[in-house]
Order: C-alpha cells, then structure tokens, then sequence
C-alpha cells in the first residue's frame, strides 16, 4: 500500500539527510560524530526512500551500487594510512596538510579525515545493501 505523505517526506528529506551527513562527517573531524553516523545517516536517507518508492525505484535513482560503494570505502580507508609510511611514521599515523597557508583562510585537512570518509562510504553502502536485500524479500 503506498502512502503519498511518506512519499512526499521520503522526496524532501532524502536530499536534506544527505547534507546532514556530510556536517556530520566533516563535525566528527573534530568533535562528536564522524564517518561512521555520517555513513548510517546517510544509508537511512535511501532506505527511507525505498520504504516510500520501493528498492526497484530507489536503485534506479542511485547512481551507484552499494557494493561498489563499500569497496571504494574500504579501499579510502586502508589508502588513508599509506602518507604516513611515504613520511616515515608508522601506518594510519595522522599526517596533517595546510592550504592557502598565505591567506586569511587556512584550510587544515588531514589523514583521519580521508579514513572518515572511507568509513562513511563503507558503512553507508553496508547499511543500503543489507537493508535493500531484506526489504526485497
């Protein structure tokens, strides 16, 4: 049975949830949060949607595949650790780089944060995948 109203608030929180994850992952840099309730943030986006529209409809809306999703996360996560072998430290050391060092906006990004985004692509195509196969049943 399809209800208009979760349709409706699937259409207009789908987009919200995703930007919400994205503060959460960048927030966790530094404070509370991070990749992994970023990832499960936005993994409940799509599975609102399919509860909505259906994993037929929602899959075709994605531009990617869940399992590809959890490869490239896992793949970021384990290649987050390599800059600090190339410096000499020991693997998943933090290994920290400044930009725009001469202007008033210094930008601090660093290897933890790269971890944090594969965790969140790893976890999000997890929880899509697991939740796809058990809806579709």
């Amino acid at each position: 049975m399809e209800s208009i109203i979760l349709q409706i608030a699937a259409r207009h929180l789908r987009p919200l949830l995703i930007v919400l994850s994205l503060v959460v992952l960048y927030r966790g840099h530094n404070e509370p949060g991070g990749g992994f309730i970023g990832g499960l943030m936005f993994g409940a986006a799509y599975i609102l949607y399919a509860m909505a529209f259906g994993v037929a409809k929602t899959q075709e809306s994605t531009f990617f595949n869940p399992i590809n999703l959890t490869a490239l996360g896992l793949l970021i996560a384990v290649v987050s650790g390599l800059p600090a072998l190339l410096l000499g430290d020991s693997f998943m050391t933090g290994a920290w780089y400044t930009f725009f060092k001469q202007t008033a906006f210094e930008l601090k990004l660093g290897t933890p944060l790269i971890f944090d985004v594969g965790v969140y692509f790893a976890v999000a195509g997890m929880l899509m995948l697991v939740m796809f196969s058990i809806m579709e049943e």
